[in-house]
């Protein structure tokens, strides 16, 4: 029932930014924990942020804290990303997730997956 769209990646360069933008279902987004996560060739796909769905509590991948902020707009169904002083390492595709009523975005089990977004930071 839960349908997920990530949009918004690209090619940009080594300390630019880039805004992912993840679409749920119309009227689903206030009881969904939202996650985003990546996966490089050769990686296992890795937690990048979250948010909770209660109180928009947010958590961060330690390689990412201070430089990724993830957001969300529930009249418009749409969980961001904003993604600043892009590393070569960053590139990944991106995929946004989600899961009801979770308490904690880095332990969810996350039930609903969108296709993902290709970013990808030159140096």
């Amino acid at each position: 029932q839960v349908q997920l769209a990530e949009s918004g990646g690209g090619l940009v360069q080594a300390g630019g930014s880039l805004r992912l933008s993840c679409a749920t279902s119309r009227g689903t987004l206030r009881r969904l924990t939202m996650g985003w996560f990546r996966q490089a060739p050769g990686k296992e796909r890795e937690f990048v942020t979250g948010i909770r769905w209660t109180d928009g509590r947010t958590d961060y991948a330690d390689s990412v804290k201070g430089r990724f902020t993830i957001s969300r707009d529930n009249g418009k169904n749409t969980v961001y990303l904003q993604m600043n002083s892009l590393k070569p390492e960053d590139t990944a595709a991106y995929y946004c997730a989600a899961d009801y009523l979770c308490p904690m975005s880095t332990q969810c089990e996350y039930s609903y997956w969108g296709q993902g977004t290709q970013v990808t930071v030159s140096s």
